[in-house]
């Protein structure tokens, strides 16, 4: 039975807190729409004309302002009484029904691939009953949802979202029927009016600028509307990478955990060590050092993929100055991924061109010697907007807490987009990044640390290599997005990424410590290899319908090559005293055993997903997927010959969900769905191992508690299974008897709390243990998995007043008991802790500037061990960074 009174009480505390906070306000509504682009937008009389700017009476230009300004007293707000949606040749008029006589106003303004109207002093009353929302998911080519709702007490807005182009409306104001808004579905659309689809900057552009629109066709004096921008926020209402379509995470039966831009910059992150402690549950597994950035969640590795291709090198050297958002599915996700861990998979999204003009420079400035500078520059490359370019760069030196260590890092991420026609376009991308670490140190022995020592405690910044050790890494990659709609209902896209990664060290390792308890025995060795991907996807999307039940069907075929040699020298290098360090002492060994390994891995998939909308709040989830892999190693053997093997196999991975709404404010959802990984290693009679497979059963809630605010409560029983353990009778060949599982409870919550006010939290509860093995301890708790963490983010922004601009945050991550090594000898848990992190913020038109401060208490607490007992790596201590941001 799980011991769930903790997580419980912790979830039922959450539950209660913010749900009265937010029953406390007033509804509203803020999309996840960042775009702060002006766009021109055609606007025609029909009987009426719509109010000039000049003629109204103190509207409030800023989304944010319309939160904030005094209510309008019942009798002077407009009644919107029936909102329609009409098919017409052209795609679909939206009509706002008043009562004769009544006008409505309008404040405009675009993002991406939206149009918002905000209309003041009226509200939402619908004689269903239902006051606050209209909602028409996809109701013509090329928009995926139209929403009307009440945004505040006495502000309706109205949003139409385009699928890969921003949408075409026009606006007719009818004495008879009230507001029209004209939808203008993708094949109608010229190709004038027709946009590339962008990603929105970063950071928001001065509100209350005024745009006049272009002329009417009809000749009609033009109609000066405004054009506001907004602040980028933590919500985020839909993601491709759970089904590789374009679906609100409402209706995805999994939970997925989306890490935004604006909590990336509010944090001032730059790391996937820091970027990851968002995500509940997740924690640290290997080195920082070795950059890779392995990760654990719900007890298993995750995997890394790069705007939805599979990429080994996707985090080794990683700096985000190129990050968009980090998309995170939990559990399973082979059916489209092929070969991965049952833990989670992490989908970095890069940053795309813009539409218009936009350049950025960041400076940051910290203790330990901390220096970063960035750039951002993207925008249109001809007047017709057809060629956008983006180019992201970053330099950072960062010294550390640890004696010696210093790591320098830069990257450069060009970018070129493309668009032929009104139906096709691409998009050309590459990378290079560069990582190199001085005095590199594998961390500390537990006996000292996290464990008692008669000699005391260790310091911890100490260094147990040398001063001219160091680690260095290089990737590089090269991909580009094709994508083609050979209808409104059926389109294409191909996709194609290389990367290719290699590295050099000259380091040390801890083995142990001499029955003094403070010399310690070490070696050192260097090493060099390289990794090469190739990732080639093509993705058939179309739409169907089988009588009134709707479908989007999904096919796809993806080819992968993984590639890498591996060579090594070691020997032993001199002991060291850790607590009276005498540093360059030559080795007592020199460099003498060598290893050498090679690899190739070639996998083929095809996968079949299906999205069944069987009602409007109900919708199933069917997918399928067949992969065919082989791998040759390559190694030497005992007598220094090189041997080389070969084997491969098949899977078959399949997924089932479903999610219910009885409101569209809720969304019930269950699922089950499986993973694999190829087991390579050896048997005592040579046949080849089956695929070691991950299978998980999900339940959960997904509820928007306010417009502005959401949160995800999931169930979920993960079992590993096939698990290679070495072989009882004979320790040189392995067995498939592991079994490991993982059960669990996850609480996130994101979003808007009131305006200015922003949080990003969750909760994880995770029993994660091993069932089966001939080597470690059956019952033991999985390595580097706490079963108690909280991640908490929250920021206020004033939003008037003589301190308006002004903004601060704070972060507590707390992490449970941590198994830090898992054999019977040596097994040592790491402490649980309490982070404090801190944030003070200005904004002022194009200039910000930040003050960011980890760990503000300076506690003493250990991230990782790499799973031995003489690599405890401890956190740093307080730190300190600046950053002036320009916009211009």
């Amino acid at each position: 039975m799980w011991n769930l009174q903790l997580p419980l009480l912790a979830a039922t505390l959450m539950s209660v807190f913010f749900t009265q906070t937010v029953l406390a306000q007033e509804m509203s509504l803020s999309q996840n729409l960042t775009d702060n682009h002006q766009i021109k937008l055609p606007i025609t009389h029909a009987n009426r004309k719509i109010r000039q700017l000049s003629e109204l009476e103190s509207v409030s230009t800023s989304a944010r302002m319309l939160l904030v300004q005094s209510p309008t007293p019942t009798s002077e707000i407009v009644q919107v009484t029936q909102v329609k949606a009409n098919p017409t040749l052209k795609g679909v008029e939206l009509i706002l029904q008043t009562s004769k006589g009544q006008q409505l106003q309008l404040v405009n303004r675009s993002f991406g691939n939206n149009f918002i109207a905000d209309i003041p002093n009226a509200q939402l009353r619908l004689p269903s009953g239902d006051a606050f929302t209209f909602r028409s998911d996809k109701p013509i080519a090329g928009v995926s949802k139209i929403t009307v709702t009440n945004f505040d007490a006495n502000t309706i807005r109205v949003t139409v979202t385009g699928q890969v182009s921003q949408p075409v409306v026009e606006l007719f104001d009818s004495l008879d029927e009230g507001i029209i808004f004209s939808v203008a579905s993708a094949a109608s659309a010229t190709p004038s009016q027709q946009q590339p689809q962008t990603q929105p900057p970063q950071t928001s552009q001065p509100l209350n600028q005024t745009q006049p629109t272009q002329p009417s066709a009809s000749g009609d004096e033009p109609i000066e509307l405004v054009v506001t921008g907004e602040q980028d926020n933590y919500r985020v209402t839909d993601s491709s990478t759970a089904t590789r379509t374009d679906t609100p995470l409402r209706d995805v039966p999994q939970s997925v955990q989306v890490i935004p831009q604006q909590v990336l910059r509010d944090q001032q992150v730059t790391s996937f060590q820091d970027a990851l402690r968002n995500v509940s549950g997740a924690s640290l597994a290997n080195l920082p050092g070795f950059h890779d950035n392995s990760f654990v969640l719900r007890g298993f590795s995750g995997n890394y993929l790069r705007n939805g291709l599979a990429d080994p090198n996707a985090a080794y050297a990683a700096d985000l100055a190129n990050v968009e958002r980090l998309d995170v599915l939990k559990g399973p996700a082979s059916v489209l991924f092929g070969v991965g861990s049952p833990g989670a998979t992490i989908n970095i999204i890069t940053k795309k061109p813009l539409s218009e003009p936009f350049y950025t420079v960041d400076a940051t400035f910290g203790n330990y010697d901390t220096y970063r500078g960035a750039i951002d520059l993207s925008g249109p490359l001809n007047d017709s907007k057809t060629v956008l370019y983006r180019l992201n760069a970053a330099y950072q030196n960062t010294g550390s807490f640890v004696d010696f260590l210093n790591i320098k890092n830069y990257s450069i991420a060009p970018v070129i987009s493309l668009v032929f026609g009104a139906r096709t376009k691409l998009t050309i991308e590459g990378e290079y990044r560069d990582t190199r670490d001085d005095g590199f140190t594998l961390g500390l022995p537990a006996f000292g640390t996290v464990l008692p020592n008669p000699n005391g405690k260790i310091p911890i910044n100490r260094n147990t290599g040398e001063p001219n050790y160091y680690t260095e890494g290089r990737v590089g990659s090269i991909g580009y997005d094709l994508e083609h709609q050979f209808s409104d209902n059926w389109s294409l896209r191909n996709y194609f990424q290389a990367s290719f990664s290699s590295f050099n060290d000259f380091r040390g390792a801890s083995n142990d410590f001499l029955d003094d308890n403070r010399t310690l025995d070490r070696n050192y060795f260097t090493e060099s290899g390289s990794t090469n991907s190739y990732n080639l996807i093509t993705n058939l999307i179309g739409k169907i319908s089988t009588g009134s039940i709707q479908h989007q069907l999904l096919f796809g075929v993806d080819l992968n090559r993984s590639e890498g040699p591996y060579q090594s020298f070691s020997g032993s290098a001199a002991l060291l005293d850790v607590y009276n360090p005498v540093y360059g002492q030559p080795p007592r060994e020199p460099l003498y055993s060598r290893n050498r390994l090679s690899s190739l891995t070639d996998s083929l998939g095809a996968y079949l997903q299906d999205q069944v909308t069987i009602a409007k709040n109900l919708k199933l989830l069917l997918g399928g997927r067949f992969d065919l892999f082989t791998q040759k190693n390559g190694s030497l053997d005992n007598d220094n010959q090189f041997q080389e093997s070969s084997q491969g196999g098949d899977a078959f991975s399949p997924r089932v969900g479903i999610v219910y709404q009885p409101i569209p404010a809720i969304s019930l959802y269950g699922s089950y769905t499986r993973s694999f990984t190829p087991n390579f290693g050896r048997a005592r009679d040579n046949r080849p191992f089956d695929p070691e497979h991950g299978r998980q059963y999900e339940v959960g809630v997904k509820a928007d508690l306010s417009p502005t605010l959401s949160t995800t409560l999931a169930f979920y029983d993960l079992e590993r299974s096939n698990v290679l353990t070495t072989d009882p009778n004979d320790d040189r060949f392995s067995i498939l008897t592991g079994e490991q599982r993982s059960r669990g409870i996850e609480l996130n919550l994101d979003g808007e709390i009131l305006p200015g006010w922003n949080i990003y939290a969750g909760y994880a509860y995770t029993d994660a243990r091993i069932t089966k093995d001939n080597t470690f301890r059956v019952g033991s708790r999985l390595f580097a998995t706490p079963e108690n963490a909280i991640n908490l983010w929250t920021t206020y922004e004033f939003q008037r007043g003589g301190l308006k601009g002004f903004g601060v945050g704070l972060g507590l991550f707390y992490v449970g008991e941590r198994e830090g090594d898992l054999y019977d000898s040596f097994s040592f848990q790491l402490p649980d802790y309490l982070r404090t992190d801190a944030a003070l913020f200005y904004k002022r038109d194009q200039l910000q500037v930040q003050l960011n401060i980890r760990n503000l208490f300076n506690i003493d607490y250990f991230e990782t061990t790499g799973g031995q007992i003489t690599k405890v790596v401890p956190g740093s201590p307080t730190t300190v960074e600046g950053r002036i941001s320009w916009e211009f």
